[in-house]
């Protein structure tokens, strides 16, 4: 229901802005304002400030403005009902009347809540029960603990097609209720309702405040469609729900991050590992009310999703929503995982410290735009290069603030200077700000990848000690590699005495077995993080592309031994003519 203006105002009036601040930062007086940290970012100076008399706040360090009830809901991640009844119920004051059709509406929605509770506590019985001892087995082999399974309030729709409606019945729901809830189905030639889930792992679906407003379900055994959600009602709709959301939000607000992942199994994977700040929209792309609901979390969610065809094509879509939505300080950023592994499965097999890594290498939305249309299509004539220039402006055109839209343009016009300058003889590639997985390899497979913008000519000297960091990328960026050219590897002079150390260990043939994340891991527990840092930092990418885990082996290894003898001759002092486009001329 609509709150009259004057209640707010009252509200406003009673409640203690600086006591509401005060449970989340600790604020000092100073004169009739108080001051205190940021708690919308990290910071060591105190910028933001409260002032009582006014009843507003500012932080100037985000920018952000407003007053007690928009606090809450920054803060606390609240609706603006959820504030106002929240203050209410502090400051005594009782909420205004609603009107007949509003308290049947709030009744109706309350005795679907009631329906949707009692299905869960059934559904997790069964789970609990003997009859789910096949379900519980398949958990365990998942790895979900049964904490886990209590919190997420996991449970099983049995074969049954009869089940549920008399087992509800016995709860005082009635079948009409459970029909509207989406909980059962009537069939068109008039038979009695039957369950719309059946042999099913069902995950329960809640609001922010954690009530069950729905269900997913995961079949366990043959069935049309592996995963089936409850029907659109009063209380669900899919494109503005959020699976994990009640869970995800108090850490989400901590970390002051959010993490998107693809389905209920890599949410519960991620929250059991540490990163309780996952959520996953419900099996289809994220809809605009959906990133809504994220920017609500967090300035920059992280959009986490595998690195195969499908999860480039839903980024795409993704970034396609998100553009129009775009204002000062916020936006996206897009973690890619290895081909054919998602969060569930990467955690099973690597463990939280390779998550974490894959969540080091955020790509910005900027970026991930511009390598979408670079790769679109050839590039050869100033036509084709015309026409990117058209679609990225095409792109810049729907940014609804004239701020982002111009700093947008700005950039891809940086990157267009840079991918065709004027008698440039080579050209290098950009890469995303983070040096993990997307600055080394393609961010969607089969793309040409954009090319580096110029930045002057460096030292000679830095850019031939960055080669041979390349040289020392591509072995541990590339394992075959590694075990094809070892020899001719154990025979390069490296003048830096630690990168040599990294050499020596590269060509033990005792870590022959290790893959990419083990050698990492290894190189780490050595206690060279500063030397893996330099190694496969944006500028070493830049130079090194044929270093990128993707590149197939034979051009990977083609590309090693013409930059192996180049910085041999360089190194005996002989002169090189031609060459790759890491070669740097005198």
């Amino acid at each position: 229901m609509a709150v009259p203006r004057e209640f707010l105002d009252e509200l406003r009036a009673r409640a203690d802005l600086a006591a509401v601040v005060g449970r989340h930062v600790r604020l000092e007086r100073r004169g009739r304002e108080f001051v205190g940290l940021s708690p919308f970012q990290k910071e060591k100076t105190p910028s933001f400030t409260v002032v009582p008399d006014k009843g507003f706040y500012h932080c100037f360090s985000s920018g952000k403005h407003g007053d007690v009830f928009s606090f809450l809901m920054e803060v606390e991640n609240l609706t603006f009902r959820e504030a106002i009844e929240r203050l209410a119920g502090e400051v005594g004051l009782e909420l205004p009347r609603e009107t007949p059709e509003e308290a049947a509406r709030d009744s109706r929605r309350a005795g679907l809540k009631e329906a949707n509770e009692a299905a869960a506590r059934l559904f997790a019985r069964q789970l609990e029960s003997p009859a789910g001892a096949q379900t519980r087995h398949y958990l365990a082999e998942r790895g979900v603990q049964p904490e886990t399974i209590r919190t997420f309030r996991l449970g099983l729709a049995p074969s049954s097609g009869q089940w549920l409606a008399p087992a509800l019945e016995a709860q005082g729901i009635p079948v009409d209720l459970a029909l509207e809830a989406g909980l059962l189905v009537r069939p068109d030639d008039g038979r009695a309702p039957f369950d719309r889930f059946r042999h099913r792992l069902m995950f329960p679906i809640t609001d922010l405040r954690g009530d069950v407003i729905a269900f997913g379900g995961r079949a366990l055994g043959d069935a049309p469609a592996k995963y089936l959600n409850s029907p659109e009602t009063p209380l669900f709709h899919k494109g503005a729900t959020l699976y994990g959301l009640a869970a995800a939000r108090q850490a989400a607000r901590d970390q002051q991050a959010v993490i998107v992942v693809e389905g209920y199994m890599d949410v519960i994977a991620m929250h059991q590992a540490g990163f309780a700040h996952a959520v996953a929209p419900l099996g289809t792309a994220l809809t605009e009310a959906q990133l809504a609901l994220l920017w609500r979390l967090s300035d920059e969610p992280a959009i986490c999703f595998d690195g195969d065809a499908a999860g480039q094509r839903a980024a795409a879509r993704v970034a396609e929503r998100a553009l129009p939505q775009l204002v000062p300080g916020r936006s996206l950023g897009f973690v890619w995982l290895p081909a054919g592994e998602d969060p569930d499965s990467l955690l099973q097999r690597d463990g939280p410290a390779a998550m974490s890594r894959a969540l080091a290498a955020v790509t910005p939305l900027a970026d991930l735009v511009w390598r979408l249309e670079w790769g679109a299509r050839p590039l050869e004539t100033p036509e084709q290069r015309a026409n990117l220039e058209q679609r990225l402006d095409a792109r810049v055109a729907v940014i609804g603030d004239r701020r982002v839209a111009h700093w947008y343009r700005e950039r891809f016009r940086e990157y267009l200077r840079g991918a065709f300058p004027y008698g440039a003889h080579r050209a290098g590639r950009p890469q995303a700000r983070s040096t993990g997985r997307f600055g080394e390899r393609p961010a969607t497979a089969g793309l040409r990848q954009p090319v580096a913008l110029p930045v002057g000519r460096p030292d000679l000297a830095v850019l031939r000690h960055r080669q041979i960091e390349g040289l020392l990328a591509a072995f541990i960026n590339q394992p075959a590699l590694r075990a094809e050219r070892r020899g001719d590897l154990k025979h390069l002079a490296i003048d830096d005495p630690k990168l040599d150390k990294v050499r020596l260990e590269l060509v033990n043939p005792a870590l022959s077995g290790l893959d990419t994340d083990g050698l990492r891991a290894h190189l780490t527990a050595c206690g060279w993080q500063e030397e893996l840092d330099r190694i496969l930092s944006r500028s070493v990418n830049e130079l090194a592309g044929f270093a990128a885990p993707g590149t197939p082996l034979d051009e990977a290894s083609r590309r090693w031994r013409e930059e192996l003898a180049f910085a041999s001759r360089r190194k005996s002092g002989v002169k090189a003519s031609g060459g790759t486009h890491m070669q740097v001329q005198d």
